[in-house]
């Protein structure tokens, strides 16, 4: 508690109270595909009802009619994905079009497709390469291509114009998805994550191209996760400079997320 009241200041109770509540159920709109209005009316078809959500262009919240989501044509067709908007912002952040990225830490590959439906030429790649299993038939329904690289395929020459770090971290951002998480974490256990999120950077940032752009992304609303490691980063590698960090707020609209991203100084 001393660490969410450390980061969250006067927001603190609030954000713990917002944590209790039911977690808003958002899709992703497939851009490459169709457009919110145009989705939104197809899903109205089928009992499926939604708004637009004030935290990012591509999402829309269901309001009514959840449950009939998964059978219905927009979701079967690749029109549709569930995904929080605030994760989703993370993509629609990247600045540029028809870029090359590398999702480092693509974990199910929910912001590498949002990336690919957005024109950019995606590879996704995780430590963990079970987690990636899905990728493949989840893009050919969204009518995307994702390159999969694993820890052992990825040269260490290779270099992109855009490298997203969404780094493992407490999840506190998102609490009330998976209410455990705020039960079983330590303050060994976020120590250990920190060092995790430094020792990703440091390797994500050899694959960005000159002039490109590294980008740090938790679902977290922890400073330690966030600001301080944005502030470590730069510390260690003083040929970097972070050009924007980004705090979206836990609320009805979205969960707690944070990204940074840095430049290297020519």
């Amino acid at each position: 508690m001393p660490e969410f009241e450390r980061s969250l200041g006067d927001r603190a109770e609030a954000a713990a109270h917002q944590l209790q509540n039911r977690a808003p159920i958002t899709l992703r709109v497939n851009v490459a595909r169709t457009t919110p209005s145009d989705v939104a009316a197809e899903l109205a078809i089928e009992g499926i009802e939604t708004q637009p959500n004030p935290v990012c262009d591509t999402a829309l919240t269901i309001t009514e009619g959840p449950r009939k989501l998964r059978n219905s044509q927009p979701y079967l067709h690749g029109m549709v994905e569930l995904q929080d908007a605030a994760s989703q912002a993370i993509a629609s952040n990247v600045q540029g079009s028809s870029l090359k990225v590398l999702d480092y830490c693509a974990g199910g590959g929910g912001k590498a497709l949002a990336l690919a439906a957005l024109g950019h030429q995606v590879t996704a790649h995780d430590l963990n390469v079970a987690r990636m299993s899905d990728l493949p038939d989840r893009a050919v329904r969204a009518g995307v291509q994702i390159m999969v690289e694993t820890p052992d395929t990825l040269s260490p020459d290779a270099v992109f114009d855009v490298v997203l770090c969404d780094a493992p971290c407490s999840g506190s951002g998102a609490w009330r998805r998976s209410p455990a998480g705020k039960w079983t974490l330590t303050q060994d256990a976020l120590s250990g994550l920190t060092k995790t999120q430094d020792e990703i950077l440091d390797q994500a940032q050899q694959h960005v191209a000159p002039g490109g752009q590294l980008v740090f992304a938790t679902c977290s609303v922890l400073r330690c996760e966030n600001e301080d490691r944005a502030d470590a980063f730069v510390a260690r590698n003083p040929a970097w400079n972070c050009t924007d960090q980004t705090r979206i707020s836990v609320s009805d609209a979205s969960d707690g997320f944070f990204h940074a991203t840095f430049s290297k100084l020519v």
